[in-house]
């Protein structure tokens, strides 16, 4: 298996997300009356961390509550995925694209209340270098050398230019660590952000408490508790109690609950969650093209994603937040006459095919596969999981025919360019387009050849994309600042208040 962290990342985060899209779209901060600095922020979400060890477990639930809120790096993205810098306070890039030189902010401290520097920059990024069982380990393989020629400063040398560098380094790649900290960061923590950990309620919440001693503006409330409800009817239940002050990934087909009730504002956000149906490239018969595009043609997007609630449809492996990306709708339009012929011709009128999927996802995406792929002469048996055994099953033993997850991390059309990857998928000439686009010094040439490679593979039909997810998200009128897109993947709180 590859050491690329994205795929796994993105497919632990999304127990919920999937189906959790559509409702009115109203600007967030409605608040009324004063922010109360000594507020407690209740947010509802769905699946809890394993552990909260982000240096060597993969997940997106890790991601979304502990960057920016407890870990920082040196620089981070925002909603929207534009890089901003963070523990630095500015950056620079060299005209050949292999230096970036950074100056660090003034008076930053970990929560232990010693003093950050260069140092514990430089052996938490050369960490992450040396060190394979490390999460971010492939996207800093490029890097030749990591220097801090002092305290205030780092300098990051490439071997080759990489598009994706900057952008690595706003994940878990670029988090700092105090050096020599022997913190068990399974539960317990020694970061440099707005918010410490205070206490971890196994199966139930984690409450994160305001770092007083922050070396930037310091957060909007002095508390923020996440319960976490895996179930979409006792979240929406927990809401209208007046439990959560705001409820994250709120079912479609539930949002009337909340929007009758009068008590909350929902949010329609943009993510980079990526609904794919993947195939097993590397075994018959979706070793063969032909029953690859039948697949995809049979299959109604449109009223799949009218089934699911919102979001859009998505016929290619990079979504519209992302560099690359193009409208490839006429690749595999619904044709399910087209299918069958496809099918007839690789000799396959009738074919039955398992669909491996995580349990967490439901039963709408599913039913709707079953359906249209029944028009088309396939069989479609679904196999609900537990997420440790499709772990062990799909992502790591290949054994599977189709597959579905939301793959929900940004900038991840490489595992397309990996043949090792769960998907199977291997094209030379999709990995050389993406080694160049890497490569690339001007972005717009970069995001050109990206377009180029995404295509290829839609053309391939290495996998089917079914949809490009929407997060709903529920907030009471007090709550001002909540973020309203890619919140599955990273939800920085430091900003958000709560009015009385």
């Amino acid at each position: 298996m590859s050491r690329r962290s994205t795929g796994l990342v993105l497919i632990t985060g999304l127990a919920a997300a999937a189906l959790a899209l559509s409702a009115c779209s109203t600007p967030s901060g409605a608040g009324t009356g004063e922010p109360d600095a000594g507020a407690t922020l209740n947010v509802g979400l769905v699946l809890e961390p394993t552990n909260l060890d982000i240096r060597r477990t993969s997940g997106a639930a890790l991601e979304q509550i502990l960057v920016d809120n407890i870990y920082e790096g040196l620089v981070t993205r925002t909603p929207d995925n534009q890089i901003t810098e963070r523990l630095a306070s500015e950056y620079s890039v060299s005209e050949d694209g292999l230096t970036y030189t950074f100056t660090l902010n003034e008076g930053i401290t970990f929560h232990n209340g010693d003093p950050l520097t260069s140092v514990d920059v430089v052996s938490s990024l050369q960490a992450v270098k040396d060190d394979e069982s490390l999460q971010g380990h492939a996207e800093l393989a490029g890097v030749a050398q990591i220097a801090g020629p002092d305290l205030d400063t780092v300098v990051i040398t490439l071997s080759a230019p990489n598009q994706n560098f900057l952008f690595s380094l706003t994940g878990v790649a670029g988090l700092v660590f105090q050096n020599g900290d022997t913190t068990d960061l399974k539960d317990a923590e020694n970061g440099t952000g707005p918010f410490t950990l205070d206490t971890w309620r196994k199966g139930s919440s984690i409450t994160f408490t305001r770092y007083e001693d922050y070396w930037g503006e310091k957060a909007g409330v002095a508390e923020v508790v996440f319960d976490y409800i895996p179930d979409f009817t006792a979240g929406v239940n927990a809401a209208l109690d007046g439990s959560l002050d705001v409820l994250t990934a709120v079912d479609p087909n539930l949002a009337p609950q909340l929007e009758k009730s009068g008590q909350f504002t929902l949010t329609t956000g943009r993510t980079t969650d990526k609904a794919t149906l993947a195939f097993n490239n590397a075994k018959p018969p979706l070793d063969d093209v032909r029953v690859r595009e039948a697949l995809r043609l049979a299959i109604d997007h449109d009223a799949l994603v009218e089934a699911v609630g919102a979001g859009q449809t998505l016929y290619g492996p990079i979504p519209e937040l992302d560099p690359g990306y193009e409208d490839l709708s006429s690749v595999a339009p619904h044709d399910p006459e087209k299918a069958k012929q496809l099918l007839a011709e690789a000799g396959h009128e009738k074919l039955d095919l398992t669909l491996t999927i995580p349990n967490f996802y439901g039963t709408t995406v599913p039913q709707v596969l079953v359906s249209d792929f029944k028009k088309v002469g396939v069989d479609l048996t679904v196999n609900s999981v537990e997420f440790p055994a499709w772990l062990e099953d799909v992502y790591k033993n290949h054994d599977y025919d189709l597959s579905f997850v939301l793959h929900v991390e940004p900038r991840d059309f490489g595992n397309f360019a990996n043949p090792e990857y769960y998907f199977g998928y291997n094209n030379p000439e999709v990995q050389k387009l993406y080694a160049d686009a890497l490569a690339a010094l001007d972005e717009k040439t970069s995001n050109e050849l990206l377009a180029q490679a995404a295509r290829l593979v839609s053309e391939d039909h290495a996998a089917d994309w079914l949809y490009n997810g929407a997060t709903i998200t529920a907030f009471v009128p007090g709550v001002s600042g909540f973020p309203e897109d890619s919140i599955n993947s990273r939800l920085d709180l430091r900003g958000v208040t709560l009015a009385d």
